[in-house]
């Protein structure tokens, strides 16, 4: 797309794919053209400022951005809106589609910074994601034609349809997919049954506006004719296939509301945000990251750092206010190590920008988002079956700045 619709150099049809260069929740900066890590408070990351595939140097941020703490409107625009602002200078890559479209982005960016080509960050930003929003449809034929090696089977989903269904709760699926793949990918991991599970199917619902929009009607899809009729929809049948709609439409005809709904999703604001501010539904988020992460926090190495890097810390606090030179020449010492261990931490997780959910000390952005809107939130929804259906997650009281002196008393 790139380069047959848009001109682009055919060279950048070499460049190699990198998974692991970007972690999810990241911002683009569509004036400066560069990839950033903010915390929860709006603080840059020093160390996780990408030009391309090149980091900026912290004298350099410092010099274009002149603080570290970002005024609220540059990042979420004048309405400090969580959906994204067109007159805002970044733009949050927050689903699963981020990291490959982060990783092209940053690939041609470093492609025109090495040879020289000028360029307008906000046009490839732009050109970058009408680009990978074209491949769903080249993807999906791609999975519908070699399902087994592009779809893992969990052999835990049956059963935890099946516990649901046997607890008597009611199952919806509202996808942005076309039918023909929701079906493929269901089929595959579920069985050719799947739709008895789901008293609800509704697909091509084009989310986030299935959650806005009051005007949408459901319509009912024609599997025989792979389209959707024009039939006034006044009630959903189980095993019938419906396409678009709305969620105002769905809670009327199934009188499905509030509390009583708990629905999951993989992206913080496209399936969560709406449902949980405007609509009151529980909600849960499917974080796939969250594996690789809890496994790295596990790691004897790691808390080891990460309990030193702490109790470093506390000592320099200690310290910093005894003007001896003995103090001082400990404290130069100290410092030097905690920067290390700052990073050893950081990069065990990802060597460009860290864990997804934490920059060196704060909870991301992404974090505070996802926990604004989420409910709970798990690396696979099966992990579920490990509680009964009337289970209660009961939240964990957080230590305050001002409730304690030190974490150690």
């Amino acid at each position: 797309m790139l380069v047959k619709r848009f001109r682009y150099p055919e060279d950048i049809l070499q460049l190699e794919y990198e998974p692991n260069f970007a972690v999810r929740g990241l911002h683009y900066d569509v004036e400066k053209g560069l990839l950033v890590k903010l915390d929860s408070f709006l603080q840059l990351q020093l160390g996780s400022v990408y030009r391309g595939r090149t980091k900026v140097e912290a004298d350099e941020v410092l010099k274009l951005y002149h603080n570290r703490l970002l005024p609220i409107a540059y990042v979420e625009g004048p309405n400090n809106s969580y959906r994204h602002n067109t007159n805002s200078k970044m733009v949050q890559l927050a689903d699963l589609f981020s990291v490959p479209e982060m990783c092209l982005l940053c690939n041609v960016i470093e492609y025109f910074e090495r040879n020289r080509i000028d360029y307008n960050p906000e046009i490839v930003f732009h050109d970058t994601r009408t680009a990978m929003g074209s491949c769903h449809p080249i993807m999906h034929g791609k999975v519908m034609r070699n399902t087994e090696k592009y779809i893992e089977r969990n052999p835990k989903l049956v059963k935890f349809f099946e516990k649901l269904q046997q607890a008597g709760k009611n199952l919806f699926l509202v996808t942005n997919s076309p039918y023909s793949f929701v079906n493929c990918g269901m089929s595959f991991l579920v069985g050719a049954n799947w739709r008895d599970f789901f008293d609800v199917v509704i697909v091509q619902a084009r989310k986030p506006k299935f959650f806005t929009d009051e005007s949408r009607p459901i319509r009912l899809f024609d599997e025989r004719t792979q389209s959707h009729l024009w039939d006034r929809v006044f009630k959903l049948e189980k095993g019938k296939i419906y396409y678009e709609g709305s969620v105002r439409q769905l809670q009327e005809l199934k009188g499905w509301r509030g509390h009583s709904v708990l629905y999951f999703g993989d992206h913080p604001y496209s399936d969560l945000a709406d449902v949980t501010l405007k609509h009151s539904w529980r909600t849960g988020a499917i974080i796939s990251e969250l594996a690789h992460e809890i496994k790295t926090l596990n790691r004897k190495d790691f808390k080891m750092s990460a309990n030193w890097l702490q109790m470093l810390t506390q000592l320099i606090e200690d310290t910093q206010d005894d003007d001896s030179e003995a103090a001082q020449i400990c404290l130069k010492e100290w410092m030097e190590e905690r920067d290390q261990l700052r990073n050893k931490t950081k990069n065990v997780f990802n060597e460009q920008f860290g864990s997804v959910f934490r920059t060196y000390h704060n909870p991301t952005y992404f974090s505070r988002r996802l926990f604004r809107f989420a409910d709970i939130y798990t690396s696979d929804i099966t992990n579920l079956l490990k509680f009964s259906t009337t289970h209660t997650f009961y939240p964990r009281r957080g230590v305050m700045p001002h409730e304690y002196a030190s974490h150690f008393i």
